[in-house]
């Protein structure tokens, strides 16, 4: 069975990362976008970032452009974007698609893992994330309208 750790993703420089290097540590990994009313969340996942970054905690961001053309900028904006506007100091990665077709391999690994509501598999809209333990289990998965704050005690349960 292929799981997160078996894939390559690239990160927002265009440099591929094997996400193995990601085991043994508890991952929240969000799609992301600049224009999006949901974009404020930005400062809630830098916040929890920096609270739990030195107990194994990593979030990873993949922009996409899938809902209302919402992430229609470069790789280099939407770093920049985040760098002036958030101060984001988790990873960003190369813009996905999360739904359909050409959705990036790991987004089709952890919708499978974890459906969303009805049993949809579908990402239903920006700032979807998904909640991984140590062991590369995929644990829980919220919404849009689930704020960063809202995941902490879920975050801190799995640490």
């Amino acid at each position: 069975m292929i799981t997160i750790h078996d894939v390559e993703v690239k990160d927002i420089d265009n440099k591929i990362i094997n996400m193995n290097v990601y085991k043994g540590k508890t991952l929240l990994i969000v799609n992301v976008a600049s224009a999006c009313g949901f974009t404020p969340q930005y400062q809630g996942l830098q916040e929890l970032y920096d609270k739990y970054k030195d107990k194994d905690f990593e979030i990873l961001a993949f922009p996409c452009n899938q809902f209302g053309a919402q992430e229609s900028g470069s790789n280099e904006e939407i770093a920049l974007f985040c760098e002036s506007n958030y101060q984001v100091s988790f990873k960003l990665f190369d813009k996905v698609e999360v739904n359909g077709e050409n959705a990036a391999p790991l987004f089709k690994i952890l919708t499978k893992a974890y459906p969303g509501i009805l049993g949809t598999k579908n990402v239903k809209w920006n700032f979807t994330k998904f909640l991984i333990n140590k062991n590369g289990e995929v644990v829980d998965r919220f919404g849009s309208t689930t704020t960063p704050q809202m995941i902490e005690s879920a975050l801190k349960e799995i640490l």
